[in-house]
């Protein structure tokens, strides 16, 4: 007996490729399908928004005989309408659809637009969150959004037990508004005349919002030129060695949903202090495996972050608690899910 061949699939998300981005999720999940002998295709990796739109549409409709179904990543924005522009063309295709949700701006985005939210995930024959704050955020306008968490590489992390911490903070995301990187700037200042030792190292693409900018001017004018390094990017595999060079790992961010940067740093058995925004009090619990405060809030992250200076139990408890809850995460209890789904949906639609 012969053994079925798993089913084509066309993956529609940013698959850009330039140092301004980094690799997400999606990248890694078409590429370890394909390196299980799955046929996949990608779009688009085109810088200019028109252009990369033009592709997906030229992918979805003269590639159609060469793919059995699609999954489409969903982001709020401008972007809101590569789904929205994919999934009419897929439909009339007759094509399956899998749609999956990112991003902490999609509930507002529903609260504005709730019409074109409503219509597009109706237009799915399944929808599936990395968060379960979006699943329950969007529930009222689909009931049946699984959930399938943002994965990780377990074995590329580099995990040491904090039992005690030094002030050796990192931060890794992007220089962008949504991230609010000047926080983490304050955060230093703040802490300086205590903690004289002190550094930080920011790792991240320049999104070209001003952000970076404006971050280099405040650790200038802040006089923290020996005690702040900003790598505007990296590799994906140097991360776990520059997180094994940190205690303390930072998350500013104002929008949030499950965001790996964070995950991998708890693999490496970081002590997480994060803002508690969108879908992270439902990823961490504070307390227990991260200290969570409010978003823009430098005085309340200052004080988390002299906690676990001071506290050596709570800090090894959480250094430890981080480490068993990213291991929920590996891509060998993720990648399994995805296939079933879409090899469960392509035989219903072709059964």
């Amino acid at each position: 007996m012969h053994k079925q061949s798993p089913p084509a699939i066309l993956m529609v998300s940013n698959f850009l490729r330039s140092t301004r981005h980094n690799k997400n999720v999606w990248h890694y999940l078409a590429e370890r399908l394909a390196d299980d002998g799955w046929n996949v295709l990608t779009a688009s990796s085109k810088e200019m928004r028109l252009l990369r739109l033009m592709d997906m549409v030229w992918k979805v409709l003269t590639k159609s005989k060469r793919y059995d179904l699609a999954q489409v990543d969903v982001f709020s924005g401008k972007a809101f309408i590569f789904a929205e522009v994919c999934v009419w063309l897929l439909n009339r295709l007759n094509k399956p659809v899998v749609l999956t949700l990112h991003g902490g701006g999609l509930p507002d985005f529903a609260e504005r637009y709730p019409r074109r939210i409503k219509h597009l995930l109706a237009s799915a024959d399944r929808v599936v969150t990395p968060s379960p704050f979006l699943q329950t955020a969007l529930s009222e306008f689909n009931d049946s959004i699984d959930l399938i968490p943002n994965p990780i590489d377990l074995c590329a992390s580099i995990y040491r037990h904090r039992k005690s911490v030094m002030p050796r903070l990192i931060w890794v995301r992007a220089f962008h508004q949504t991230y609010n990187p000047t926080m983490a700037i304050e955060l230093i200042r703040d802490l300086l005349a205590e903690y004289p030792d002190i550094h930080l190292t920011m790792i991240g693409p320049d999104k070209e919002d001003d952000s970076f900018e404006r971050t280099s001017t405040k650790i200038l004018d802040f006089g923290l030129e020996n005690h702040v390094e900003v790598i505007p990017g990296v590799e994906h595999n140097r991360i776990p060695a520059l997180l094994d060079r940190a205690d303390i790992f930072i998350n500013t961010s104002n929008f949030d949903t499950a965001p790996r940067s964070l995950i991998e740093a708890m693999a490496n058995g970081l002590c997480i202090v994060t803002t508690n925004v969108g879908g992270i009090p439902y990823l961490v619990a504070d307390q227990k495996d991260a200290l969570l405060v409010p978003p823009n809030q430098t005085q309340k992250m200052a004080d988390a972050v002299r906690q676990l200076l001071t506290d050596e139990d709570l800090a090894a408890q959480l250094s430890l608690n981080a480490r068993l809850r990213a291991e929920e995460h590996d891509w060998s209890a993720i990648l399994p899910k995805w296939k079933n789904l879409f090899i469960t949906l392509a035989g219903e639609k072709h059964g």
